[in-house]
């Protein structure tokens, strides 16, 4: 049985493994290798997961979720027709998915899986995440941040020099900033920050907001399947401006047509209060790092990082333009794949060695004095050490007669140890006594896979120690039996018949946009591709599949076209 690396990503997945001395990327039942975040239920209740789902974003948005990681370790409840999902149960249905596929292409079963997360992910989104991993039927041999993973496969890929490095990681929901020191077959993680709702969503959002501005439309009294489509439509304009000079938006709204051209300089505008938040995240990465070396280079990942404005911005920054990473969607998978590789204890990679550091400072809730209402956390492995950590501290009691000393455990940053997330709580007795004689030696042990084990030994010979475990995600055998039972019955559609639905929701979406003869030749192929579907069998299908594809490539690529192109064109003759 193979142990496989999945990126699970925000807006798409991947999964890898380590075979042959290197890493490999699983490609899915349309031949890519990356299935889009989104899930979609059918009226039959079967649940389309990837490109199908996320054609549905536009033409079905009622019943089709996408982005629902930013959401991991909430209270969050995402209705999907008559369904309603957590997040961790709409990302196991992607894992599922990614299982399936993945035991398609290596003709083995799969139980065992190394997950990426985002380096700036607290216990609640770990948690979630490892039990998304449950409900879908694997065991996380481990989580690693997913700067790190990245890291990991442009040392060992790229063979480059010594030094520090730093990698900024901009996917759709997330930002992180990992500082590395590689020094021979060392990967040391030396600081990272990031924020956990930023991402190339936000600059979508931002293009929605100037489009319907410049046009007077108020954003939220469109129908949802018109925003759907608009912010659809921003993703797409925003990917062509990285190889154009400007791409334009429309959509129709009671007979009426609405446009705006985007171009590189508005985009820049409209990102300023993005990219500021992206500079306080790096300014953070830097303060926390404890060398003074100088960093040698600048490494993007991720598909926001691909964003020529996104460049010229750190250019700016940095003084120089930074390096997008080779395949920058898909380093960190590769990544994963070697970590994979490295828990299966591939000959290669034995002399390879990767740290890392703790996202968030853990610590107690303690009082200044006897009359102190509000705790303030005491901290005890501050954030950035380096893993696995280890730190002690003794606490004394407070009242006279105390008998015990409890001790509340969080993460955060906040002074007040309300500001920051509860993980749990340990109990130790101690005799009776006047106020300060006795006390507590409080030991906090994390290890590299983010468990916390916390011990505490008093002075009267009481010993207490515990794993601590996330009382909002940690389910009973009981619970987890049930909500594993519920997401294994959800059928999920046929490969085949997966490919055919996001055919003709891409169809469908297309129709949406187009105008005149284009628009009739492309419900002429809606009408086509529905009638096959209906009465062609699966020979028919794979017949006409091809043609239908190469026929809305073209569609696409006319309403793609550069409209500042034919404006030249059409002046010089």
């Amino acid at each position: 049985m193979a142990i496989i690396g999945i990126d699970l990503g925000t807006t798409n997945s991947l999964a890898c493994v380590y075979r042959n001395g290197k890493a490999e990327l699983i490609p899915n039942a349309l031949g890519d290798c990356k299935t889009s975040s989104a899930v979609s239920v059918l009226e039959d209740g079967t649940v389309l997961v990837g490109a199908a789902a996320k054609e549905r974003l536009v033409t079905h948005p009622e019943a089709t979720a996408a982005s629902f990681k930013i959401w991991m370790g909430t209270e969050k409840r995402i209705t999907l027709g008559d369904r309603t999902f957590k997040p961790e149960e709409l990302s196991a249905l992607v894992l599922r998915q990614l299982l399936a596929d993945a035991e398609a292409y290596l003709h083995e079963p799969v139980t065992e899986a190394v997950i990426s997360v985002p380096a700036y992910f607290n216990d609640d989104q770990r948690c979630a995440t490892k039990l998304a991993a449950q409900l879908a039927g694997l065991t996380v041999k481990r989580l690693i941040n997913e700067p790190s993973a990245a890291a990991l496969c442009h040392r060992y890929s790229v063979q480059s020099g010594d030094g520090l490095r730093m990698i900024v990681d901009f996917g759709g929901g997330t930002l992180d900033v990992s500082i590395v020191d590689c020094f021979e077959n060392i990967i040391e993680i030396t600081a990272i920050a990031g924020d956990n709702r930023l991402g190339g969503d936000d600059i979508d959002r931002a293009i929605a907001a100037h489009f319907c501005k410049e046009n007077g439309l108020v954003e939220e009294r469109l129908d949802r399947a018109l925003r759907s489509s608009l912010l659809h439509q921003a993703e797409t304009a925003k990917i062509a401006l990285s190889s154009a000079p400007a791409a334009s938006i429309s959509i129709q709204q009671d007979e009426f047509t609405y446009s705006l051209v985007l171009t590189n300089p508005l985009l820049r505008r409209l990102c300023e209060p993005i990219f500021q938040k992206v500079r306080e995240v790096i300014t953070r990465a830097m303060r926390d790092r404890d060398r003074t070396a100088p960093i040698q280079d600048v490494i993007l990942v991720g598909g926001s990082a691909q964003l020529t404005v996104f460049g010229d911005f750190l250019q700016e920054l940095f003084g120089r333009r930074p390096h997008v990473a080779a395949a920058p969607d898909e380093i960190v998978a590769l990544g994963v794949g070697l970590c994979a590789g490295i828990k299966e204890r591939a000959e290669e990679l034995q002399d390879l060695v990767m740290t890392d550091v703790c996202p968030f400072s853990l610590g107690v809730a303690t009082y200044s004095h006897a009359g102190d209402k509000t705790p303030h956390m005491a901290v005890l492995i501050p954030r950035s050490s380096m893993l696995p950590a280890s730190r002690q501290e003794r606490f004394v009691t407070l009242h006279d007669g105390q008998k015990y000393l409890r001790f509340e455990i969080y993460q955060g940053e906040g002074y007040f140890a309300s500001e920051n997330l509860y993980l749990g709580e340990l109990e130790v007795r101690v005799p009776p006594g006047p106020a300060g004689r006795h006390s507590a030696l409080v030991t906090f042990t994390y290890d590299i896979d983010g468990i916390l084990h916390v011990a505490a030994k008093s002075s009267g010979g009481d010993c207490r120690d515990k794993l601590i475990l996330n009382p909002n995600l940690h389910l009973t055998p009981g619970e987890l039996d049930q909500a594993m039972a519920r997401i294994q019955q959800i059928q999920l559609a046929a490969h085949d018949s997966q490919r055919d639905q996001a055919l003709l929701d891409r169809a469908l979406a297309l129709y949406e946009r187009c105008r005149g003869r284009n628009r009739d030749l492309c419900g002429e192929l809606i009408g086509f591709w529905r009638q096959v579907l209906e009465q062609g069998s699966r020979s028919s299908r794979e017949q006409n599949y091809t043609e239908v594809k190469s026929r809305l490539d073209w569609l696409e690529e006319q309403m793609n076209q550069d409209p500042l192109e034919d404006f030249w064109r059409d002046t010089e003759e």
